[in-house]
């Protein structure tokens, strides 16, 4: 119950934020209303992160599918531009990104950095 069919699975019946982005340009309120919510609650994290990190924040990087979707990304962009530069990288390589630099780390090729 828990897994594949919550967030916006439960609403729209996908979780593809391309066709969600289609499915709000041809007039879905309730996709429109999704896709803004998700990018106010991702701009308001980040917000919070840079103030933990008390402003210092070298740049801001959104990833992965809904990084697609320019509708969230701009939203996104507006809320947090004032803290640092952001970068866009579509697509869905995270996972693998994070993989490939872990397993550096293991084999001592990259040093671990420690965020406090």
């Amino acid at each position: 119950m828990l897994t594949g069919k919550v967030g916006l699975v439960a609403y729209l019946g996908t979780n593809d934020a391309y066709q969600i982005g289609l499915m709000a340009e041809e007039g879905n309120k309730q996709a429109a209303f999704l896709l803004d919510a998700m990018a106010y609650q991702v701009g308001k994290e980040i917000g919070s992160l840079g103030a933990v990190l008390e402003g210092e924040v070298d740049a801001i990087l959104i990833t992965g599918g809904l990084a697609n979707n320019n509708r969230v990304v701009d939203r996104i962009k507006v809320m947090v531009a004032h803290i640092a530069r952001v970068k866009v990288y579509p697509g869905e390589d995270e996972m693998k990104a994070l993989a490939m630099n872990a397993l550096a780390v293991l084999r001592g090729e990259k040093e671990c950095k420690i965020y406090q």
